[in-house]
């Protein structure tokens, strides 16, 4: 017996969302990142980074010239949805990828979207990984990826270990480590504060310490550093490294322990992301005195926590409107 299904029906089946719908790219404005694709990668549950990547993707797209697309983890109907830990939005876009920018939390993505990034990672791209991607991944049942469940221990150079500070209760005031003070990725970067808390973190010796963080009495950008044993030695928030990966080509990484959407807030945050991402990709000439980070549109971003996510958001709600 034949069964006819219409060809209505059958679309019904197996577009629910237009392509193209489930990601933004920020054409290119003039600057030094002409040529350049970053790819933003959004995905955690408790520090809308669907939030403050479109932000960074405009900023480095109208100020610096890079061409900037931003993925998202949505639900079937294309809605933004940070809990869903098996999407990422249009990963083809890794393809053609030059950096990564990243802000995952436990994802645990199926094999065929997973190999964009591992492929795009086995290039040699540079990551700039941010707060939570010391934990990105969490890969469960039949998953041909599960060692990347370590990426974050093995790769960018911290694993999830604990909250050194009392979380939503002490912030993280940035602080250079003595002798980074002319590091170009510290140029122009200054008053880091954030109200995310302070992570545990113990990188390898092959790392470059840019920052620490002094673990704060309150959240108030103002707040003085807590006295005692928490900030004696400060924990580690900001790190470079090169690494040789697996396939025997080598990236370039920067990681830093903050990067909520409300750390960002920080100007001085803001632009330590901007300039990792010229070093990142070799261009650390190019790194201006003092970039450019001013928000293209209104950021304000939403507090953090596993509660409290804007509702039906689309990622063509973060598309710069002409």
């Amino acid at each position: 017996m034949r069964i006819h299904i219409s060809l209505p029906l059958l679309l019904l089946f197996t577009v629910s969302v237009p392509a193209g719908d489930l990601s933004v790219t920020y054409e290119p404005g003039e600057g030094p990142g002409a040529g350049k694709h970053i790819v933003l990668l959004s995905g955690d549950e408790e520090y809308r980074s669907e939030e403050a990547l479109p932000m960074l993707g405009q900023i480095l797209s109208q100020h610096h010239g890079f061409k900037c697309t931003v993925l998202f983890s949505v639900n079937d109907e294309g809605i933004i949805d940070p809990d869903n830990q098996k999407s990422l939005s249009d990963p083809e876009a890794l393809d053609s990828a030059d950096l990564i920018v990243m802000a995952l939390r436990f994802r645990n993505w199926p094999d065929a979207t997973m190999k964009h990034f591992v492929d795009a990672y086995h290039r040699g791209v540079p990551i700039v990984a941010l707060r939570t991607s010391t934990h990105a991944f969490r890969m469960k049942g039949d998953s041909s990826y599960k060692d990347y469940s370590s990426f974050g221990k093995r790769v960018l150079g911290e694993g999830w270990v604990s909250h050194w500070g009392h979380h939503k209760k002490q912030g993280t005031r940035g602080v250079i480590e003595p002798g980074m003070e002319k590091a170009p990725i510290l140029r122009g970067v200054e008053d880091v504060f954030g109200d995310s808390d302070v992570y545990e973190a113990h990188p390898p010796e092959d790392v470059r310490i840019l920052l620490r963080g002094a673990v704060t009495e309150t959240l108030e950008p103002d707040s003085k550093p807590i006295k005692g044993p928490k900030n004696d030695p400060m924990q580690p928030v900001a790190w470079t490294r090169t690494f040789k990966n697996d396939a025997g080509t080598t990236n370039r990484i920067f990681c830093t322990t903050m990067g909520a959407a409300t750390d960002l807030a920080s100007e001085g945050l803001r632009r330590l992301v901007v300039n990792a991402v010229y070093w990142g990709l070799g261009m650390e000439e190019s790194i201006p005195a003092k970039a450019e980070v001013t928000p293209v549109t209104p950021f304000k971003p939403t507090p953090f926590g596993f509660k409290g996510a804007k509702k039906n958001m689309r990622p063509a709600d973060y598309a710069l409107k002409k």
